[in-house]
Formats: structure tokens, C-alpha cells, sequence
């Protein structure tokens, strides 16, 4: 881990892919696993699936820590998730 705090959130930027909805930038605990952003995702915007991505490229498994995820993939301190309503790349 980073050494940040097992307490401290982690600043998620939301990036709409196609069409999308846009959502506003987030914090989520960091201890918390990947799942729990999707299923946030799922309810903000209700739909039974949706599609993430990091790096623009892959989607982590559902039991990533999103701290771990954050601590590898941030960028200027955010972890960048980009999602869609259809598959869009990986």
C-alpha cells in the first residue's frame, strides 16, 4: 500500500465513455473492493450492467482493494475509472 491511512477515502474521477451519463467526481474508503464501486455504479445509474475500465484498457476483478488499484494506477491523485453502458474496450 501507499502508506496511506486504513481509514483515508480515495478520490475516484468518473470518466463517461459513449453514452454514457456524466457523473461528478467521488471519494470512496479505500479498504473498500472494486465490487463496491460497481455496485454504486449499477444504482447511480440503473442499470443491471455496467462497464469499467482503468488505463482505458482492462477492468479490475471485482476483489481488488481499491486502495491497491489507487496506489497503482492514479493519476495526479485520483484513480481514473472510466465506465459505459456498453463494452468499449479491453
Amino acid at each position: 500500500m501507499s502508506g496511506q491511512p486504513a481509514d483515508s477515502k480515495v478520490v475516484i474521477l468518473f470518466k463517461q465513455t459513449g453514452d454514457a451519463p456524466i457523473l461528478k467526481q467521488n471519494k470512496i474508503d479505500g479498504q473498500e473492493r472494486f465490487a463496491k464501486l460497481v455496485d454504486f455504479l449499477r444504482k447511480k445509474l440503473g442499470r443491471d450492467q455496467v462497464f469499467m475500465y482503468l488505463k482505458e484498457a482492462f477492468s479490475p476483478s471485482p476483489e481488488e482493494r481499491i486502495a491497491t488499484l489507487h496506489d497503482a494506477f492514479a493519476v495526479d491523485g485520483r484513480l481514473v475509472v472510466n465506465y459505459a453502458l456498453t463494452p468499449a474496450w479491453g
